[in-house]
């Protein structure tokens, strides 16, 4: 075995994979979601993250070398990291992860931010649509099948472990979606969730999936569970043994899988094209997910949105 196989696993080609593999730590979301709200030198990250100095500089050191984020000096020439064109594109994913966080938790940083559309000059909660039907996109409505990209990824092994949700979230006045953060800024538990959008209900289904370890997998679906996100249900006796089924709570999260989904076939590719096509059945057309403003339907970008 070489050594590049002894640092990599196997797994189904998933550009969501992909995407949770650059992005999906906890500190790189806790860092873009700051550079997003206007946090850009290391000071001011390191105050609002709660990450140690040498955390920080090893993510901002990553999301650099994976162009989401530049460097650039400032007139004191102190370093200001700014967003590039690959990680505005993540904008959509924050959308979903605000409306999701507003949802289920109260979040007093949250429910004093107010989103306002510049192009209509309202307050709005954002949504996603179908692009071909302009109708909402809900889990129950979505089929899946193999795209010409379908087969095995190789994925690096990281060292980077969970990190406990009681840990320090940062001072930071914008600090949207830490409980959505919390939750998904590990592979493991954002794997599951995406496997089971597809209908995956029991251990021995997941364990054939995702290359990880049974106690690993077992503390995962516990955490889960205990979120809300999966709920538990017994369907042997002896032994016994659970099905895991998604909550409202865990398929809601599904429009932020999606536009993670389309930045990872996007930003991501191996040049096999995508590994998964989503179909959505009211319509019967190709899914495009756009994230949409509730009040006059236009799309959301960055640079339309401002805060209140």
């Amino acid at each position: 075995m070489s050594q590049a196989e002894k640092n990599s696993l196997t797994s189904k080609a998933s550009s969501i994979n992909r995407a949770l593999d650059q992005i999906g730590d906890k500190w790189c979301l806790l860092i873009l979601q700051e550079v997003f709200w206007g946090i850009n030198t290391f000071n001011q990250m390191h105050q609002a993250t709660g990450a140690s100095r040498g955390v920080l500089t090893d993510r901002l050191d990553w999301l650099q070398s994976i162009d989401c984020l530049q460097k650039h000096h400032g007139d004191n020439g102190r370093p200001i990291y700014h967003l590039t064109r690959k990680s505005m594109e993540l904008y959509q994913t924050a959308l979903m992860a605000i409306s999701w966080e507003r949802k289920y938790f109260t979040n007093p940083n949250l429910d004093s931010v107010e989103l306002v559309h510049r192009v209509c000059g309202k307050a709005f909660s954002p949504q996603m649509q179908c692009r071909s039907c302009d109708q909402a996109v809900a889990l129950n409505d979505v089929q899946f099948r193999p795209g010409s990209g379908a087969g095995q990824d190789q994925r690096p092994i990281k060292t980077r472990r969970r990190s406990p949700a009681a840990s320090r979230s940062g001072e930071s006045v914008k600090n949207l979606y830490i409980n959505l953060v919390n939750l998904l800024g590990d592979r493991w538990t954002a794997n599951i969730i995406a496997l089971a959008f597809h209908g995956l209900t029991r251990f021995d289904d997941f364990i054939r999936e995702l290359p990880v370890a049974t106690n690993i997998l077992s503390d995962r679906l516990k955490l889960l569970v205990d979120a809300g996100v999966l709920c538990k249900q017994s369907y042997q006796q002896s032994p016994l043994r659970y099905e895991y089924h998604l909550t409202d709570k865990g398929r809601d999260l599904f429009p932020f899988f999606t536009a993670l989904l389309s930045w990872g076939d996007k930003w991501c590719e191996t040049g096999r094209g995508a590994p998964m096509l989503l179909s959505h059945t009211p319509c019967g057309s190709d899914l495009i997910g756009d994230v949409v403003c509730d009040q006059c339907g236009g799309r959301l970008f960055g640079r339309d949105v401002k805060f209140s």
